[in-house]
């Protein structure tokens, strides 16, 4: 089998067994994570006076940049959150780490 095969096998599997497999808790984890995290990023918006997020990228280009800014810099904290429990996961069912692997778990 080259290389390849071997590789994209190894991946399609990791995906499969994943639901089922060791830290399976994470794929209910992750997305309570990132509920919490907008619900409290919009209850904190909220109290701060401050308009709908995405009513406003759609139609203040003037405060488009700086909210698109804060927003990237609130997900980036979930993405971590999901890079560390993929890289747990990893090390302890691989006992190496495939960064591939890994932003594809977070990304989906």
């Amino acid at each position: 089998m080259s290389e390849i095969q071997e590789i994209l096998t190894r991946f399609w599997d990791q995906l499969i067994a994943q639901p089922s497999g060791p830290l399976a808790f994470r794929l209910i984890l992750q997305p309570i994570m990132a509920t919490i995290f907008a619900i409290r990023d919009g209850l904190k918006d909220a109290r701060a006076g401050r308009p709908l997020y995405t009513w406003t990228i759609l139609t203040d280009p003037a405060q488009r940049a700086g909210y698109l800014r804060e927003g990237l810099k609130r997900v980036s904290r979930v993405i971590v959150f999901a890079l560390v429990m993929d890289a747990i996961y990893q090390f302890l069912v691989l006992r190496w780490f495939y960064p591939g692997e890994a932003l594809v778990t977070i990304v989906a």
